[in-house]
């Protein structure tokens, strides 16, 4: 299964770039889904009525039924309700926590009670990535602003580090023990119960950070060509390498045409194209495309008014799990430390920083940041010096004499 994930700046028109890929990609007998993570109804705008499923997630690649929004064959589209994601899952925890409720005398939240909180709408996006990840031949989903695009594909593998920290791997040996914990403690011991939660939670969570960072699982920007344009690509180029992302291709949305009668339009036109040169020599020698989508002189409605964007369908990607995304070079016998390197497309010396903490490297960049797990052969060593170059944190590791093997 291909993943295409849309973001971009705001104002860009991601919805209506994530819709006409979709658009281009569905063919008779190839199955496509459109899922928006959108609260204001905007792919409704562009489609018409589109089903908000009641647990998040989108529909089945098997339901068959043809879409009654579009007259696409092979489309089917949804958009996740975050809402209704959240008393799904609200319910099910109360649910398996019945018995402890009990004994402590609580008394359950009705369905019509609860109201989602913050970040009720990247677990739904997480949650309807998971679950809509067989049976379709293309997901495209429309997702949020970069910024909190990448906040929201982080989570999986942020709280599964914290899963782990909390409730480590040893939490076999610590059941077995919880008895006598309890009594040199003074305190109870965690529950079974917790423990379980854990080991169900680090699941699904894997479930969900596997197709964020599976091979088929690409990024297309969406920008509208401005003064700041080319900056904001080369910031967003910065996150998206930094978390491991693959940038599939730059969109270049609601272009003029050239040779307008009108001075002012004409005007207008010569400054977006003044800033398309700026993007393709940003992207100038890497594998990124730059896409440029024609303005319509209205907001694009329908099947056919998407279909005349002309948007380009994603190309086909490799199988299988995606590579780290830092290489390590053994330097030792010719110059005394391995290199750890992690391509930083875009990124500034004055925004990279980085510190060592234990086995993990945390790194910022652009207003960014991602804590790395060092390889095996790094824990044993300590950092020499580090620099960014020809796109690239290069951080030059030494053998620690006291934990290296003589």
């Amino acid at each position: 299964m291909r993943t295409l994930l849309v973001t971009g700046t705001g104002g860009a028109g991601r919805t209506t770039v994530a819709a006409a890929t979709a658009v281009a990609a569905a063919t008779p007998g190839r199955r496509v889904l459109l899922l928006s993570a959108d609260r204001d109804a905007s792919l409704e705008r562009v489609l018409g009525p589109v089903p908000a499923p009641a647990g998040g997630d989108g529909p089945r690649a098997d339901e068959g039924a043809a879409p009654p929004f579009a007259p696409v064959p092979g489309l089917w589209a949804a958009r996740i309700d975050a809402a209704a994601a959240f008393r799904a899952d609200a319910a099910a925890v109360q649910q398996r926590l019945g018995s402890l409720l009990d004994l402590l005398g609580a008394a359950p939240l009705d369905p019509e009670e609860l109201t989602e909180l913050p970040g009720a709408d990247a677990f739904a996006l997480l949650r309807a990535l998971r679950d809509t990840a067989d049976g379709w031949d293309l997901v495209v989903v429309d997702l949020p602003p970069v910024h909190d695009a990448l906040a929201a594909l982080a989570l999986p593998a942020q709280l599964r580090r914290y899963i782990a920290r909390l409730v480590p791997r040893e939490r076999q040996a610590a059941r077995a023990l919880r008895p006598v914990l309890a009594q040199l403690a003074g305190v109870p011991a965690p529950g079974a119960w917790a423990y379980e939660a854990a080991a169900r939670a680090d699941r699904e969570l894997a479930a969900a950070q596997a197709v964020i960072e599976d091979a088929a699982t690409t990024v297309r920007l969406v920008v509208a060509p401005g003064a700041h344009a080319a900056d904001a690509v080369r910031r967003a180029r910065a996150g998206l390498a930094l978390y491991g992302h693959r940038l599939e291709a730059v969109v270049a949305n609601r272009l003029l045409p050239d040779g307008s009668p009108d001075p002012w339009l004409a005007e207008l036109a010569g400054h977006r194209r003044k800033e398309v040169r700026a993007l393709r020599a940003e992207l100038a020698g890497t594998t990124t495309a730059l896409h440029e989508l024609p303005h319509l002189g209205r907001e694009p409605r329908g099947a056919e008014d998407l279909a005349r964007l002309a948007a380009r369908p994603p190309a086909d990607a490799p199988e299988g799990p995606a590579a780290p995304p830092w290489t390590t070079e053994d330097r030792l016998a010719a110059e005394g430390h391995f290199l750890w390197r992690l391509p930083l497309p875009g990124a500034t010396r004055d925004t990279v920083d980085l510190v060592r903490r234990g086995d993990e490297l945390v790194v910022d960049a652009e207003g960014y940041r991602r804590i790395l797990p060092l390889p095996s052969a790094l824990r044993r060593c300590t950092v020499a010096g580090a620099a960014l170059r020809d796109g690239a944190l290069q951080v030059r590791f030494a053998p620690d004499p006291g934990l290296w093997p003589r």
